[in-house]
């Protein structure tokens, strides 16, 4: 855990969960990036991190089979873009093979924490696309809304936020911890979710999400949960996959969950209008099931459920996420407001205008991949307009 000021985890180093960590494994700075993604890639960022290197060698020292890592950053601020992307930058270098998933909490379309956040997303991305395997994306916007109304949380905190993430990255590796039925590892993902290298921005849902009062007369089936990850209003980001096609989806199943029901759901969602996929990947499913219940946090809002189940998909819709983010970006840009505090940290503007060329390449990439092969090419013409 990393941070280039001192406050947040100092918080950790004090707080209820200090004795999950390793005090080696808690570094922070002494001065923030301040929502500069120059201060923390190339001034602040640069001090601290060799010594984070050093602590993660240590680690891997002590793995017998290191699969890869996990790095959870954010792209708005300046610490999480800025060196997120450069320790990522130095992870390729060090462990070139090893697969990298980032879970990353992207710029919420309505609210902001930042007014330079789209120059940081942007320049984020530029990084993400070269130097992570599979980006899990997620909003604090999409978050909020779904606690309001799937927990009737009226003013949701960010403990909230965060035991709901905790859920989908349990799932994600619940695999290499329990026994299943249909295990799938983390290299696993991978293969079956990217079918290019730059297209490898997920989605992810999670159902269900229900609070303990209702859950006494809620009757879960599989073929419920089911149906609910595919739901927009479940997505952990704003954005409507609907709007799109899916490539591929991972569902990870836990708990109470058979192999027969999960192929009689999954023979269902083929069968709905609403659920399209590219004609080029006609079965589109990865299915995991592992037999350990989802565990839930004492007196968390979560309730305590016999089946679950977690989805990662990769669908052309995420276009639109990127699209707002190029929006913001070009309104700043073209005045060239707040560049200069960039340049001040020894960045360079052309760095400015190659990431977001990259990012308009990244919606063309996914605009293409959702066209029609051959047969369908004339009534596709105007797919790429919906972005």
């Amino acid at each position: 855990m990393v941070d280039l000021e001192p406050t947040v985890v100092d918080e950790v180093r004090t707080g209820t969960y200090r004795q999950l960590f390793h005090p080696e494994q808690l570094i922070s700075g002494k001065e923030d990036a301040a929502n500069n993604f120059a201060r923390g890639h190339y001034t602040v960022g640069k001090e601290i991190v060799d010594l984070v290197l050093d602590r993660i060698r240590k680690l891997a020292d002590n793995c017998t089979g290191l699969q890869g890592f996990m790095i959870f950053n954010t792209c708005g601020g300046g610490t999480g873009s800025g060196l997120g992307c450069l320790l990522l930058e130095r992870l390729s270098v060090d462990y070139g093979k090893k697969s990298k998933i980032s879970f990353t909490v992207w710029a919420c379309p309505q609210i902001s924490t930042a007014v330079v956040e789209a120059y940081n997303t942007v320049l984020c991305v530029h990084s993400l696309l070269e130097h992570t395997d599979v980006t899990i994306m997620y909003d604090n916007e999409a978050l909020y809304d779904i606690c309001r109304r799937s927990l009737d949380i009226e003013r949701p905190t960010y403990t909230n936020l965060n035991r709901m993430l905790a859920q989908i990255i349990s799932s994600l590796t619940a695999s290499l911890r329990f026994d299943g039925a249909l295990n799938v590892d983390l290299t696993e993902f991978q293969t079956n979710l990217v079918p290019y290298p730059r297209i490898h921005f997920m989605l992810s849902s999670y159902a269900p999400i229900i609070s303990a009062e209702k859950a006494y007369h809620e009757q879960l089936s599989v073929a419920e949960i089911t149906m609910s990850v595919f739901e927009p209003s479940s997505m952990f980001v704003k954005c409507d996959p609907r709007h799109g096609k899916y490539m591929a989806c991972c569902m990870m199943y836990r708990g109470d969950v058979v192999p027969k029901d999960v192929n009689a759901s999954v023979a269902t969602i083929k069968t709905k209008r609403t659920i399209q996929f590219v004609d080029w990947c006609p079965t589109g499913f990865k299915v995991g099931i592992n037999y350990q219940p989802p565990t839930v946090v004492p007196g968390g809002d979560l309730a305590k459920v016999m089946r679950a189940c977690c989805m990662i998909s990769n669908s052309t819709a995420i276009a639109e996420v990127f699209s707002r983010c190029d929006h913001k970006f070009d309104l700043m840009y073209s005045k060239r407001a707040f560049v200069h505090h960039y340049v001040g940290e020894g960045m360079e503007e052309g760095e400015f205008s190659e990431a977001r060329e990259d990012l308009a390449a990244l919606e063309k990439d996914y605009e293409e991949v959702g066209i029609e092969t051959a047969e369908g090419e004339g009534e596709e013409e105007g797919y790429g307009d919906e972005f």
